[in-house]
């Protein structure tokens, strides 16, 4: 017991608790520093003391990116949910119910179109982590593949940001045959010679970056992010000897030719716009202002 507990009624002690948020404010895993959630939010969920990126809401990036924070989604198609029946401790199906209704999107991956700083007409794909870790599977990949076709129907550049753990275990070679098809498809943004950018986010890992994350015309990274096939500490104990400082983050890439450039989320929109220009050969527009970032 305290004081508090002394002198302030259970009652009211009980209405305190319920009414105060408990994301009220974020400690930065780098620097220790508490920051209130809103000031966060409003800086891309980039701690404005210490420059770490921490995970911004899929939605949130979308409307932080394209003009006025408008843009059409593009539909997904359906894929059978769990073409193995699988099951460990619980059924795959309830897991899918559970993210589905954690996070409010179909499955790991977010379609949208529209314009970036007067560049019209692109494609973005978001794979969105909260969604079991931003897994590869059959309805991950049908929907990579759908944002690609749809940029070479529109005649317009492909952007895919990337978060992801590696491929879903749960579907098996299903899961697998998402390396492959996704390569495929590159190739058809390739003949049409569209652009490809892959912006890489925190986590890049596994089967993500053994097929479509590492194929693009330019690769940017978010500061700090870690890209890799496997885990450091597999490596290690593989090859029985202590890995270099920084190795697998995104500078330590961009030191050794794996990544063009690491660029701030906050600077991402222009320079993403400027890119899009460059490589579809437009002219640069005068920039539209940028959407106030919505509430995760």
């Amino acid at each position: 017991m305290n004081w508090i507990s002394d002198v302030v009624p259970p009652r009211i002690r009980s209405l305190l608790r319920r009414e105060t948020p408990e994301n009220l404010w974020v400690k930065c895993p780098e620097s220790g520093q508490l920051v209130f959630h809103k000031d966060l939010e409003a800086n891309l969920f980039v701690v404005p003391g210490s420059g770490h990126h921490m995970r911004i809401p899929a939605k949130a990036r979308l409307t932080a990116l394209f003009d006025g924070g408008t843009y059409e989604d593009l539909p997904t198609p359906d894929v059978p949910a769990d073409p193995l029946k699988f099951r460990d401790v619980k059924r795959y199906s309830d897991r899918l119910k559970e993210n589905r209704a954690k996070t409010g999107h179909a499955d790991a991956i977010l379609l949208a179109a529209g314009a970036i700083e007067g560049q019209k007409a692109v494609v973005i794909a978001v794979q969105d982590f909260d969604f079991m870790g931003g897994s590869l599977g059959m309805a991950a990949g049908e929907a990579i593949i759908t944002g690609m076709l749809a940029a070479v129907e529109r005649r317009s550049p492909f952007i895919i940001f990337t978060a992801s753990g590696g491929a879903r275990m749960q579907e098996g070679m299903f899961s697998l045959m998402q390396m492959p098809r996704t390569t495929v498809a590159v190739q058809r943004l390739r003949a049409a010679k569209l652009p490809y950018i892959v912006v890489l986010t925190n986590p890049t890992t596994g089967g993500v970056t053994a097929s479509y994350a590492m194929l693009g015309d330019v690769h940017i990274a978010e500061p700090g992010a870690v890209i890799g096939f496997a885990g450091a500490r597999v490596i290690e104990q593989t090859i029985r000897e202590r890995l270099p400082e920084g190795f697998q983050r995104a500078e330590y890439l961009k030191d050794h030719g794996m990544v063009d450039m690491v660029v701030k989320r906050t600077d991402m929109r222009p320079t993403l716009a400027r890119l899009c220009a460059l490589l579809m050969r437009a002219p640069c527009a005068v920039p539209a202002p940028a959407a106030e970032p919505q509430p995760a």
